[in-house]
């Protein structure tokens, strides 16, 4: 058989609040990159919706003239439906045409995903390159499926849950993500926000899962509570692969908790002496108290590049953070913003209403909290009970969930109410957040005015009207 796979990266709706953006289709890149590796005789191609701006009938097209053996596409939670939705058209196209889901929402949801969408015919469950692999090569040579870890599938009208796949111990062993198969679409990707209109934007993955065990998060379980990362030379190495072979500039770390302890030193120590640092600018995630605790390491990375840090807050109450299991104090988030500050790092802390001892006053508490902190860009969200995490295991045992529709799961629609707020209250709460904090017309003067491009850049978006309207439509 030849075999021919097809990975999909659907139609869908982007963030409003973070602007104009286009990002690469990272996880189906690094799929499909594992996939060369290790099974070159298959032909692979990659149809990336958004960069080649298909809506499903475009997806049914290229199904049609590329005729795969095997469709795969991969989500969160809130894209759910339009993974469904390509399986669907794929088997309208041809049923004989294996369709395989994968990401963390599918992960956490096989049994219901699989009774509720006939057409998947695969969820491959937790990390996927070797399960995939695995299944590929079980179809091919008609092995037994149920052999293949860390996958679900029906079963003559059962549904088979086969055991976990064990983690890649080394992820240096990954090749590169498979840039070269979307190059056509490279200079579509872009952050205008975050790196103006014009500049390349691509996405590295340094490091899978975190050790902590927020209650609200779905990353720590979906990579089984282990912090994994790459060697700071292969992460480097990589770097210098998306600016040299692709003309990468801006980079966003997508690693979940960029642990500066584990490799900031050795991080610095490989980019100062590499030549293309001069021409690239980088962003990644970190916790507050993280921050605190290497403010050295901070700067030394701002000065190979690092312009802005997305830190997660989260709240200013300490019962609502010991809620999380965040294991952060309050405290940590002066401090970790000042640090940013002080070395001229872009700021954006996270800040999350709707936990359930909420209330319209501690709200308010928030909102003079997150004025008072001092950062450049404060985004607030809803609590949203992922499946999968703590918070949702809690929420739909005692009833709380009031929306199912996983496509309203993107943390700024109220899934549920607060024991005092309705769930249109709190979606009212969300909007006064960013109505404070973005109406006021000393702050925006003085963003607009500030000596930093990107703040420039980021208060045009959030203090313009389209922001507002649409959180106010949410009401």
């Amino acid at each position: 058989m030849i075999l021919k796979i097809l990975f999909v990266e659907p139609p869908k709706d982007y963030w409003f609040l973070m602007g104009e953006y286009l990002p690469p289709p990272t996880a189906l890149l690094v799929l499909a990159a594992y996939i060369e590796q290790r099974l070159p005789d298959i032909e692979i191609s990659i149809l990336d919706c958004q960069a080649e701006e298909k809506d499903f009938e475009g997806v049914r097209q290229y199904i049609e003239s590329f005729s795969p053996t095997i469709v795969a596409s991969s989500g969160f939670t809130c894209n759910a439906y339009t993974c469904a939705r390509v399986a669907e058209i794929t088997k309208k196209v041809n049923e004989d045409i294996v369709t395989i889901v994968g990401g963390q929402h599918f992960s956490f949801t096989p049994e219901e995903s699989l009774n509720d969408f006939p057409e998947i015919d695969y969820i491959i469950r937790g990390e996927g390159e070797k399960t995939l692999v695995e299944l590929i090569k079980a179809l091919d040579n008609g092995n037994d499926i149920a052999k293949v870890k860390g996958l679900s599938f029906r079963h003559n009208h059962n549904i088979i849950h086969t055991p976990p796949q064990p983690l890649i111990k080394n992820l240096d062993t990954l090749p590169y993500p498979a840039y070269h198969l979307v190059e056509k679409n490279i200079k579509k990707y872009h952050f205008t926000m975050m790196a103006g209109k014009n500049t390349r934007y691509m996405i590295l993955e340094g490091s899978r899962g975190c050790s902590y065990k927020c209650s609200f998060c779905t990353q720590w379980r979906h990579w089984m509570g282990v912090w994994r990362t790459k060697s700071s030379k292969r992460i480097v190495d990589e770097m210098e692969y998306f600016n040299e072979r692709f003309g990468g500039e801006y980079m966003w770390f997508t690693d979940d908790n960029f642990s500066y302890n584990n490799r900031a030193k050795e991080l610095w120590q490989e980019l100062r002496q590499r030549e293309f640092t001069n021409d690239i600018t980088w962003f990644l995630q970190a916790r507050t108290d993280d921050i605190v605790k290497h403010p050295d390491l901070v700067a030394k990375l701002q000065d190979v590049g690092n312009n802005w840090i997305l830190t997660g807050v989260e709240n200013n109450s300490p019962a609502i953070l010991k809620d999380f299991k965040k294991e952060v104090h309050v405290n940590d988030a002066y401090q970790a913003i000042k640090i940013l500050n002080d070395n001229d790092i872009f700021s954006q802390a996270m800040f999350v209403t709707g936990s359930r001892q909420d209330t319209a006053e501690s709200i308010e508490q928030l909102r003079q909290f997150s004025l008072d902190l001092g950062t450049d860009l404060a985004l607030y969200t809803v609590l949203t009970p992922y499946p999968g995490t703590e918070i949702y295991e809690n929420a739909f045992t005692n009833g709380w969930i009031e929306d199912m529709n996983y496509a309203n799961y993107d943390m700024i629609h109220a899934i549920m109410p607060t024991e005092t707020l309705s769930r249109s209250q709190l979606q009212e709460e969300l909007y006064h957040c960013y109505k404070d904090y973005y109406g006021s017309i000393s702050r925006n003067i003085t963003s607009l005015f500030s000596r930093k491009k990107i703040k420039k850049r980021v208060y045009r978006h959030m203090a313009g009207k389209a922001v507002l309207r649409n959180l106010r439509r949410m009401i």
